[in-house]
């Protein structure tokens, strides 16, 4: 966090107002899927602009980021946008994987533009990954070599974790034994770069919290509540048409393997289309993905932030009551 007590204090500092601290302002709305974080996001443009401060929400969801997916990952509708511009919402096709760099370099380059138009960058979302590798960096890893990739990928994960656990027991014991991706991507760093990953990941590179001033703000809702809307959300996709999404989908005859075949919601929706199982099933299955992915986000968002970020808590989800404790947390009540 920077000297500057609110975003407000933040714009003009870097706008050219005598200051301690100039950088350019950054606020960060976390929280996990259902959560309201983009009515939030949406609420907050629309107060810096009442303030004559205009404002761009940029997306940090590892979904949203896919043009295929605008009902299954509840991409903001037009008129909800409430008027404030969004910006990397649909910006990869689903033929091309986003990996956290992918993204990090995308938004990067995005809220460097927004700071240089004069405006205040509104990032939201619930990916831990794309938050972290944005502002901490990623580590420099080289490039794997081809045959190494190809050799551990077709190793089945007990060999792999047996492997690994003599070429790299220090990763190999923080990870699973059946936590197949990354034991694979641990074996393939210690076997293509002759080093293991903890010593690239001590090199991060690119991050940018150094270079704004950060205001983070992490919604953590009372948890049935939460798991409630999550229903509720799988079961309004569906009313928007995400079976007829995910049918444009599959037609496309994708790798299975992509991002955005395995997005909540289009194994369960793929096997409706294939003619395996009923709609109940699948918004059943469905349903119960996104409140398991709820609560992955909601731990790791509680725990991995730095302490100093401020978590709001709040048992039901009065969208006036939040707005009203987001703005005092952004300084601007």
């Amino acid at each position: 966090m920077s000297t500057a007590n609110s975003l407000e204090a933040a714009y003009e500092n870097s706008t050219g107002a005598p200051a301690d601290d100039s950088r350019p302002p950054l606020a960060l709305i976390a929280g996990p899927t259902a959560s309201g974080k983009s009515d939030c996001a949406v609420r907050l443009g629309q107060e810096l602009e009442r303030r004559g401060r205009r404002a761009v929400v940029v997306n940090a969801d590892s979904s949203q980021v896919y043009a295929d997916l605008a009902v299954l990952s509840a991409r903001p509708l037009p008129d909800e946008m409430g008027g404030i511009e969004h910006r990397l919402f649909g910006a990869w096709d689903g033929a091309t994987s986003c990996s956290a760099a992918d993204w990090a370099k995308a938004a990067r380059e995005t809220i460097a533009t927004i700071h240089a138009e004069g405006a205040v960058p509104i990032l939201v979302g619930g990916t831990g990954l794309y938050i972290r590798t944005l502002l901490d960096g990623i580590a420099p890893v080289p490039e794997i070599e081809t045959s190494v990739r190809e050799a551990v990928r077709a190793l089945p994960v007990s060999e792999a974790y047996a492997a690994l656990r003599i070429e790299d027991p220090e990763r190999a014991a923080r990870l699973a034994p059946a936590d197949s991706a990354r034991i694979a991507r641990a074996l393939e760093v210690v076997r293509s770069t002759g080093k293991p990953l903890a010593h690239w990941q001590a090199e991060l590179t690119g991050g940018i919290a150094h270079t704004v001033s950060l205001f983070p703000v992490v919604l953590l809702p009372e948890r049935q509540a939460l798991y409630r809307r999550c229903d509720l959300r799988f079961d309004r996709m569906i009313e928007r048409g995400a079976l007829g999404e995910v049918d444009a989908l599959l037609a496309r005859n994708l790798d299975p393997d992509l991002p955005v075949m395995r997005a909540i919601g289009v194994p369960e929706l793929a096997g409706v289309v294939r003619g395996e199982w009923d709609l109940d099933h699948a918004i059943a299955r469905g349903s119960q993905a996104t409140r398991n992915y709820a609560k992955r986000q909601f731990t790791w968002l509680r725990h991995q932030p730095p302490q100093e970020w401020v978590r709001l808590e709040y048992e039901n989800f009065d969208q006036k009551s939040l707005e009203d404790r987001l703005f005092q947390v952004m300084g601007l009540t």
